[in-house]
């Protein structure tokens, strides 16, 4: 039995999820899931659909063979299609701070997140022992102002040899450069906190607490040319108040950033996550 992913976004126009779930029933299909949102101010269509194939021998290249004749050019639709049983490559980078990737490699080992981390790659050497607890490959690159071109040229070379299919920064205090980013669309994830712009710099939790905010938040998104201004993926607050110490802000705001990285990795490895204009359409 094959079960399948399938992603669409296209102009909205009449018919499109009729024409979608006869496809498939024609071709010996059951569909498990099924959402969909309409734009409706930029007249866009976007559709989550989850469906197995009681056929064994429909493959995926079958499935994009027949569905590019029937549906396709018929709605100019736009789609992204995954088999539920591969698990995405997912390499990690960081830096100093462990918390984030304490979290994930903890899910990783209890089978939360569905994926394969080839490695994890930083550009310090302080968590290589995770990495060997975990048994995991560590790559170390150092950068440098004068170096930052080679280094990530090295990234590069490791993310092609391993085949990654997603890079997540877990904490990697380095801006990525347009290069890396243009080999990977919507496929680099990364966390803050979720003061920006108010409180930039090295210490914004400082900065926050002594404005005395009375909340604190992280946020995860992909990673664009634009510093911290990609699609938005998942977002998270809790409430502080003049009875928190500095270092308690801290301390909420690691957990956070755990738990919004952790979901934001689900939502993208799920394949929950559709990207349009610089947002998301996130699917339950």
């Amino acid at each position: 039995m094959s079960k399948f992913i399938l992603n669409i976004n296209c102009p909205d126009k009449k018919g499109i999820i009729a024409t979608v779930t006869n496809f498939i029933h024609l071709n010996a299909g059951n569909i498990l899931y099924i959402d969909q949102y309409v734009d409706r101010e930029n007249k866009l269509f976007f559709m989550r659909l989850e469906c197995e194939f009681i056929n064994g021998d429909f493959s995926e290249q079958q499935f994009r063979t027949t569905f590019n004749e029937a549906v396709v050019q018929q709605f100019d639709l736009n789609y992204e299609l995954y088999n539920q049983e591969d698990r995405p490559k997912m390499a990690l980078f960081v830096s100093k701070y462990d918390h984030c990737l304490y979290d994930i490699l903890a899910r990783y080992e209890a089978d939360e997140l569905k994926v394969e981390i080839p490695f994890i790659l930083s550009n310090h050497e302080d968590l290589k022992g995770i990495a060997e607890r975990f048994d995991l490959p560590f790559y170390h690159v150092p950068v440098t102002k004068e170096t930052k071109a080679e280094a990530e040229q090295q990234q590069l070379e490791v993310l092609k040899k391993h085949e990654v299919e997603c890079i997540v920064l877990a904490r990697y205090m380095q801006i990525i450069s347009p290069q890396l980013i243009e080999h990977y669309p919507n496929k680099i994830i990364n966390i803050h906190h979720s003061f920006l712009p108010a409180f930039p710099g090295a210490k914004p939790y400082h900065s926050a607490y002594n404005r005395g905010v009375k909340i604190i938040g992280a946020t995860s998104h992909y990673v664009t040319e634009e510093l911290d201004a990609g699609p938005i993926i998942a977002q998270d607050i809790t409430q502080v108040s003049h009875l928190h110490s500095v270092g308690d802000f801290i301390a909420k705001g690691r957990d956070l950033e755990r738990i919004v990285l952790s979901k934001a990795i689900q939502l993208h490895t799920n394949r929950k996550v559709m990207v349009y204009q610089n947002k998301t359409v996130i699917f339950s």
